[in-house]
């Protein structure tokens, strides 16, 4: 999923502050599962604005609403009136959101949260990097471990020397992404896999090539 982290309420306000209607507008999928922008946090944050206003005596009506995801179509129709009928937008889903947003409605749409990283629910609160959508998955012969998410030099073939005792040398808090792929390996009886080279990774498929786009023709309406 998506994590995001809610930006502080004095950055938040500065960016609104000076319209005279705004709208909180949750995205009830990735981010809320993070509990930073969902429908119910957008509520939270629209009731925080309303008394940061009171106590800065800002003339401002704030409101909140949300929809199931901001980044596809289909979910907008039932909000639609309530972003027509506002002057600016806080969304409080991902940079995607915000971005499709902004390409649909010609009126300030706002950032709530800092994208952070794609990641997993580690348990309640605890939200962990684990992949960097690089567009060419080898999790097939890590072991199902990414070390272009979990190594902190993206090492293909690892470890490096500066791990020590199973951990990174850039915390002794941080594991070794190389020492648990070598873990799991061993556990599956797979270690041919690492003794094998990995080739020189295309980086073409990551940000290096520039905005990516995947096209399904099959599925595209004539």
């Amino acid at each position: 999923m998506i994590v995001g982290e809610q930006k502080p309420l004095e950055e938040i306000w500065d960016m609104i502050k000076g319209h005279k209607k705004v709208l909180v507008f949750g995205c009830n999928t990735c981010v809320a599962v993070c509990q930073q922008g969902g429908n119910k946090e957008a509520e939270i944050l629209a009731s925080m604005l309303r008394m940061k206003a009171v106590q800065e005596n800002v003339d401002i009506e704030i409101t909140d609403s949300g929809i199931e995801r901001q980044c596809e179509h289909e979910f907008f129709e039932k909000a639609e009136s309530r972003i027509q009928a506002t002057e600016a937008v806080l969304s409080t889903a991902c940079g995607i959101g915000v971005q499709f947003m902004a390409e649909k409605y010609p009126k300030p749409i706002y950032p709530g949260l800092n994208t952070t990283f794609l990641g997993a629910v580690e348990r309640l609160g605890v939200y962990t990097e684990r992949c960097q959508a690089c567009g060419a998955c080898i999790l097939g012969r890590t072991g199902g471990i990414c070390p272009i998410a979990r190594c902190a030099k993206r090492i293909l073939n690892g470890p490096c020397g500066g791990s020590t005792k199973g951990k990174c040398e850039i915390s002794k808090d941080v594991d070794c992404a190389w020492q648990l792929i070598i873990d799991r390996l061993k556990l599956l009886g797979r270690m041919a896999d690492y003794e094998a080279l990995a080739p020189i990774k295309d980086w073409s498929t990551d940000r290096a090539g520039g905005p990516r786009k995947l096209v399904r023709e099959d599925l595209i309406d004539e």
